[in-house]
């Protein structure tokens, strides 16, 4: 028998010493939701995604943010469903393992963890990069950015690691800033210009190449989404996982789509219904926050820099999530599933999660220089790393809205509702062909028409492991999704 402990008992709502649970009831609703649209990240997203829509979907491209609202209403719908019934830190992974048994579970946490890492590494160098830009443009200054990266980030996972109440809900106040910032400046920017404004953004006649150029744009304004899904993983800590994580998914989903309306009506009225001078803009926002305003422009980057830092806690903090669950269900190496013994944090998970995604950075930057392109600049880089790792996320919220009907019909067939749990994820899955289609077409430029093969590797590697470790493992298929988020 082990000695009696002489440390301080924990809160009632916390776990045992020595266990490797998470610190449930750390969150409530208005917690997990902040969290959420903090790792969407409005005005990082926006600024650099919107003059791309713009350019390809044209003036009417806030119609192409609504199809995309409407999509990711649509997934919303699968991940709030499966949240219901079985909350879990492992999220998607676990949803979509409990369907179709072990091999599905860890390939889908090779494809989530390599898609979270990618696409994370261009929210950790834009923190950096946008901070640059600010203070060179007011203050002249040209320190590398690389170096604001760095200091950022620890920070970020100082704070990470420290507890998951602290680090949310500053992640909150960071989203606070910006979407007040954000709503401010397009308020003006609209008011300013009321003798001429105009319909137009919302008449499909002034979409860019008809469907075609709704298609196209059509992935871009899915990406101004991504992390829609934030507070699935956070269900451990949350307070009635089953009911919140719904809620904060629904309420996201809904404040972003019309926040993201009212920003690309601003814009597009700002530049006079022009979307070539729009697109030509380096961030369209920011050039309307300054000719609306001299003043404006400091608050919109002021709104890009927390952005970009609640956006890197945010999503840190959820992502780690996934990959410290699967390796305490030993999907993933065994070590990734420990918690800090103080503070109930998956310290191991985040040091991976955050170091693998310098690497990719070293190793993007790496590539520019032995290719001759010089240094690699931030917000290329952004472009490039957010689109890759959301082709390897789209995959796999394909896979979860597949895998919705057959997990109600297997195990809450009592609950079973055609709408829900059959009709909404089929059209779910159909939307989602859509992005991966244009993400993945031929003939895009270098190194865009690279990342399909790129996917397909991941992919293949993933179900190679995937198999030899199920062969390995015969109780593999046991701990999948074992650990629901709300049990005693």
């Amino acid at each position: 028998m082990d000695p009696p402990s002489t440390a301080p008992a924990p809160p009632a709502t916390g776990p045992e010493p020595g266990d490797n649970r998470l610190r449930g009831g750390s969150l409530g609703l208005l917690d997990i939701a902040s969290s959420t649209m903090a790792n969407i990240g409005p005005a990082m997203s926006f600024y650099f995604g919107f003059g791309l829509l713009a350019t390809t979907a044209g003036v009417a491209s806030p119609l192409t943010i609504v199809c995309a609202g409407i999509t990711v209403a649509l997934l919303g719908n699968t991940l709030a469903q499966f949240s219901r019934a079985h909350p879990s830190a492992g999220g998607f992974i676990t949803f979509v393992g409990k369907t179709f048994g072990p091999t599905s579970a860890v390939t889908t946490a090779l494809l989530v963890t390599a898609g979270y890492i990618i696409a994370m590494a261009s929210v950790i160098a834009i923190s950096g990069g946008f901070l640059e830009m600010t203070l060179n443009y007011y203050f002249g200054w040209n320190v590398p950015w690389i170096l604001f990266t760095l200091v950022l980030t620890c920070l970020a996972v100082v704070l990470m690691v420290r507890g998951v109440g602290m680090s949310t809900r500053i992640a909150g106040y960071f989203f606070a800033v910006e979407m007040t910032v954000l709503v401010v400046v397009s308020v003006v920017a609209i008011a300013k210009h009321g003798a001429h404004l105009s319909l137009k953004p919302f008449m499909p006649s002034h979409v860019k190449g008809g469907m075609s150029g709704l298609a196209e744009g059509f992935p871009l304004a899915v990406y101004m989404f991504i992390g829609w899904e934030n507070s699935a993983a956070l269900a451990e800590e949350t307070e009635n996982p089953r009911r919140n994580v719904g809620r904060a998914v629904f309420s996201s989903i809904g404040i972003m789509s019309v926040g993201y309306l009212l920003f690309a009506y601003a814009t597009v009225t700002g530049f006079g219904y022009d979307a070539d001078k729009t697109g030509a803009a380096a961030v369209p926002f920011i050039d309307v926050a300054h000719g609306t305003l001299g003043v404006l422009a400091f608050f919109a980057y002021l709104a890009g820099l927390t952005s970009t830092l609640g956006a890197l806690i945010s999503g840190t903090n959820s992502q780690t999530r996934l990959l410290f669950n699967a390796g305490r269900e030993r999907l993933l190496p065994g070590f990734l599933g420990r918690v800090h013994p103080t503070w109930r944090t998956p310290l191991n998970a985040i040091v991976v999660f955050v170091s693998a995604g310098m690497l990719i950075i070293g190793g993007w930057g790496l590539l520019h220089i032995i290719g001759g392109k010089g240094t690699m600049d931030p917000v290329n880089f952004f472009a490039e790393s957010s689109t890759m790792g959301t082709i390897l996320i789209l995959l796999v919220y394909l896979a979860s809205n597949i895998a919705l009907p057959f997990y109600y019909r297997k195990y809450q067939r009592a609950e079973f509702n055609v709408v829900r749990h059959a009709v909404l994820p089929v059209i779910g899955a159909a939307a989602i062909v859509v992005p991966l289609y244009y993400l993945a077409k031929p003939g895009q430029a270098t190194p865009y028409d690279w990342f399909p093969y790129l996917a397909l590797g991941v992919l293949a590697v993933a179900l190679v492991y995937a198999v030899v470790l199920n062969r390995r493992d015969p109780g593999l298929g046991e701990r999948v999704g074992s650990i629901v988020a709300d049990a005693e």
